[in-house]
């Protein structure tokens, strides 16, 4: 078996209106086929989660990740997303470069989180990184809080 997609039109309606930030998550071979599963999902104005689509792939190489892109830009109509959000996987970043270069690409918070977690081992630093992450900030009040955890 090959790369496999699926979009229904309940999906493509949902991305026309909560098109702004996607986050393409991939669960590493855990399905029966032990193929990368990535699912593209959204939040709606419910702030409800909203599958846009997924595939199957063979594997996780920059032209595999361009392909399921390119497909899913096909499949909602050529609409790119104002943002995306992944684990940092370096192939997925190169493919969002390539086939939407004008969407901004960020990592995930729950990456950034566990991989604070596991690189400086410290739970205050963690705990004040993650306040830095999720805490509404204007730029000023921000560096005073990154000077403050440093």
């Amino acid at each position: 078996m090959g790369n496999l997609f699926w979009s229904d039109s309940l999906s493509r309606a949902d991305y026309k209106y909560f098109d702004d930030v996607i986050s393409c998550d991939s669960t590493y071979r855990t399905n029966a086929y032990r193929r990368p599963l990535v699912i593209f999902v959204g939040v709606n104005h419910h702030n409800r989660t909203s599958v846009f689509r997924f595939g199957l792939l063979v594997d996780e190489t920059v032209e595999t990740y361009s392909w399921i892109l390119t497909t899913f830009l096909m499949a909602m109509q050529g609409k790119c997303p104002v943002s995306v959000v992944t684990d940092g996987d370096k192939a997925m970043r190169k493919a969002i470069k390539l086939v939407v270069p004008g969407s901004i690409h960020r990592l995930a918070s729950w990456h950034l989180e566990r991989n604070v977690q596991t690189n400086i081992g410290d739970s205050g630093f963690t705990r004040a990184f993650t306040k830095c992450m999720f805490t509404y900030m204007i730029e000023a009040e921000f560096d005073i809080q990154w000077f403050k955890v440093l």
